[in-house]
């Protein structure tokens, strides 16, 4: 695989999407055995893309928006983010289908984009 093979995932979520109100209403309980349950698979997802995993990535913090009028505290939906490899932009959109992210934690989406190669570069 090359350059072109690379996708970028990033994790989309909302702390005031109807998903989290509804994670946030369950009891402690309820929502420390979805947490189990989402950690094991997302472990097994972890498993099964192992070879296409480029960079594991993880959780981002706190944005920053930089532009001509200065610096600002922003909100936006990004979470996190992975670097997969695959034969296409489908492949890699595939690989996430059912995700943990949005099918047991309250997360909405992931977004998958080709990483591409700098021209000239």
């Amino acid at each position: 695989m090359s350059a072109n093979d690379t996708y970028l995932a990033v994790f989309l979520g909302s702390k005031t999407s109807p998903k989290w109100a509804e994670w946030n209403a369950l009891s402690e309980a309820d929502r420390k055995a979805r947490e189990i349950r989402g950690i094991a698979a997302w472990k097994a997802w972890v498993e099964k893309h192992q070879a296409s995993l480029v960079q594991m990535g993880g959780p981002l913090g706190k944005t920053k928006k930089v532009d001509s009028q200065g610096i600002a505290d922003v909100v936006n939906a990004m979470g996190a983010f992975t670097v997969v490899r695959a034969a296409s932009h489908e492949a890699a959109a595939k690989m996430f289908e059912d995700h943990p992210h949005f099918s047991i934690f309250p997360g909405e989406a992931v977004e998958v984009m080709p990483v591409l190669p700098i021209p000239g570069g």
